[in-house]
């Protein structure tokens, strides 16, 4: 196994996360968030001593520490392997090239890039099949495992009974039973049950804080000998080439850098991202996760089996605590219907937590039509309808947050395995929608991988050590597992929104096909086109008015996102990206086009079109100058 140790090399400087702009329709990229924190490590020679290298990354676990109290002193995350002089000596320099500073490396049998329940589960399994020594690291954007995880889910015991059959008397938080389902279609001001889909039965399941789950999750990898970096973002990937320097494979990963201002130049606490290689990574990253969608496309894995383009949802929820006598502890609702409207695809749930705890929620699919309908907007006047005003009347709102879903299922997974890497969990859209669970499925997928990595960890000789693992088994084997199974048996169900009488098409369509037909069917419906193809120009829609928020059931949009827990210096790079030179192209299709739907789509307000007065007079186009 390889001996962990820490190398100066020099590379080209890692990319912040972008979001790019189509020309067709500059859609929100909500699916993944890049934390400004990274690794770093001092330079230090290959031919140093093994026992100074060990002790170097020994002392990592004090570095942790400190990495967190400089996140809550600075309001960003740092990392502090070490701090060297030339670091220090290259932040000062006027001609300061970060494409030539020297960043660390660190070599590992297996990294995994995400600490979620995927990456987690699959480094626990791999410390349960493979020889001790070897070394399996988890990088982890978040400052905490479980920070970048929201709160409240329902989810299936069945991977977690594989991984940790003694899971209760290792105190997993997984306290409240699902006891109740109910399915209902909300009218504007009333509701009626519905038949109750069989994939949508919780019978067995736990209402759970997903957060907390998976920082317990955490600490059962840590105690099995997994290396847990929190802070530690992926920004870039580190590919294997030819020849011809044509990409080949992944050798591993870049973390971003910290300590750089906004305008992208060293701060006195500027430290460079560090290189983890290893001869496989796998990406867990979550929904549409910037390393693994960047991969997604350098390789054309979608094209490499024929997989429709993935969709996704929009999903916005809140954490209230309500009155004693109004809980039902284990009741789990889901909706569809009010308040969006036929055309547009989504629903609601109500999960009854423990300790007088509720989770709600609404999805919005990201094809809606209409470029003025607002995600958060309607999520805010959904908690007046008498449903849910009912609940959370006299409660208390404790956080809020929001997240990208996978929508596409089963025709939209891409190849799966490629030399050195592999995709886990909603990296690779293994959501199931109607059940409106993935949890299960993520971790099982890591199962799978960590399964396939041992063995081709086994198989591997010393002479190939350091190349690129190709999983090329791990499609099939995922295939004869209940993940994929259940994916195929309804994967009409979502696609089957698209037709001309839109919801009600839908679901009569649902019905049939999940309780008559059982998924058993002949046909597959298709994702024809991405999301945005589907968005109508501003000219051919109908503005939306909506309500002025209570401050009691509603609230503004800043209000919300003081909620989140989320913190960060005005003076740091921006992760979002414009394509490069096409501001004026974007405003011009943003706002002449779609009226500037962005900025209305952003469930965190991050996205304005500032009048060109108010900008100080500098314009992108149109009178608006476009703001991040």
């Amino acid at each position: 196994m390889i001996a962990p140790r820490l190398v100066a090399t020099s590379s080209a400087a890692a990319a912040a996360s972008s979001c790019s702009r189509s020309a067709v329709r500059p859609r929100v990229s909500l699916m993944a968030s890049c934390s400004t924190g990274a690794a770093s490590g001092s330079s230090s020679s290959s031919s140093g001593s093994r026992s100074l290298r060990i002790a170097r990354l020994s002392s990592s676990a004090s570095s942790v520490s400190k990495r967190r109290q400089q996140q809550q002193q600075q309001q960003q995350q740092a990392r502090a392997l070490s701090t060297s002089a030339p670091l220090r000596q290259a932040s000062e320099a006027e001609d300061f090239d970060l494409s030539q500073v020297e960043r660390a490396t660190d070599e590992a049998d297996v990294v995994i890039v995400g600490g979620g329940p995927a990456g987690l589960s699959a480094a626990i399994r791999i410390k349960q099949l493979a020889p001790e020594e070897t070394r399996v690291v988890v990088l982890e954007k978040a400052g905490e495992v479980g920070n970048h995880i929201l709160s409240g889910a329902v989810i299936q015991t069945n991977a977690l009974d594989e991984l940790l059959p003694d899971w209760r008397e290792r105190g997993a938080p997984l306290n409240q039973a699902a006891t109740e389902d109910q399915m209902r279609f909300l009218t504007e001001r009333g509701s009626f049950p519905m038949p109750h889909p069989p994939q949508m039965s919780n019978k067995g399941n736990y209402i759970v804080s997903l957060s907390r789950f998976t920082a317990w999750l955490g600490e059962q990898a840590e105690e099995a000998g997994v290396e847990i970096y929190p802070g530690f973002a992926g920004a870039n990937v580190v590919w294997h080439e030819d020849g011809q320097g044509n990409k080949v494979g992944i050798k591993g990963v870049v973390t971003n850098e910290i300590g750089l201002s906004k305008q992208g130049t060293p701060k006195d606490t500027f430290e460079p991202g560090m290189e983890f290689h290893a001869p496989i990574t796998l990406f867990a990253e979550g929904a549409h996760g910037s390393l693994s969608e960047k991969i997604i496309k350098e390789l054309g894995l979608r094209e490499a089996v024929g997989a429709d383009p993935q969709t996704y949802g929009l999903g916005i929820k809140e954490v209230w605590k309500v009155k004693e006598e109004k809980h039902q502890p284990g009741l789990v609702t889901h909706t569809l219907g009010w308040p969006l409207d036929f055309k547009t695809y989504g629903g609601s749930w109500c999960y009854h937590m423990e300790d007088g705890m509720v989770s709600i929620g609404l999805v919005v699919g990201l094809d809606y039509q209409n470029p003025y309908l607002s995600p958060f907007r309607e999520f805010q006047r959904m908690k007046h309808h008498p449903f849910f005003a009912d609940l959370l009347e006299g409660g208390e709102c404790l956080a809020y947050g929001a997240r990208a879903l996978n929508e596409g299922g089963y025709q939209s997974i891409p190849k799966l395995n490629f030399p050195g890497g592999a995709l886990l969990g909603c990296a690779a859209g293994f959501l199931n929608v109607p059940k409106i669970k993935g949890t299960h499925n993520a971790m099982k997928s890591g199962l799978v991988a960590a399964e396939c990595v041992v063995e081709a960890l086994q198989k591997r000789g010393e002479a190939s050590a350091e190349e690129p693992i190709d999983l090329t088994d791990y499609r099939a084997k995922l295939d004869d597992t209940w993940v994929i199974k259940e994916l195929k048996e309804v994967r009409n169900l979502r696609p089957s929104f698209h037709n001309p009488l839109g919801l009600w098409g839908g679901v009569a369509y649902s019905g049939l096909d999940s309780l008559i037909l059982k998924g058993r069917t002949p046909w597959t419906f298709h994702h024809a086109k991405e999301d945005r193809y589907f968005t109508k120009p501003a000219s051919e829609s109908e503005k939306i008015e909506y309500p002025k928020p209570d401050g009691k059931l509603s609230f503004d949009i800043l209000t919300s996102v003081s909620r989140t827990g989320t913190n960060h210096t005005e003076d740091q790079p921006v992760h979002l990206h414009v394509k490069q030179g096409d501001y004026v192209g974007h405003t011009q299709r943003n706002v002449g086009n779609f009226d500037g739907l962005l900025a209305r789509a952003c469930p965190a307000a991050v996205y304005e079109y500032q009048d060109a007065e108010e900008a100080g007079g500098k314009e992108d186009a149109l009178g608006k100058k476009f703001v991040i």
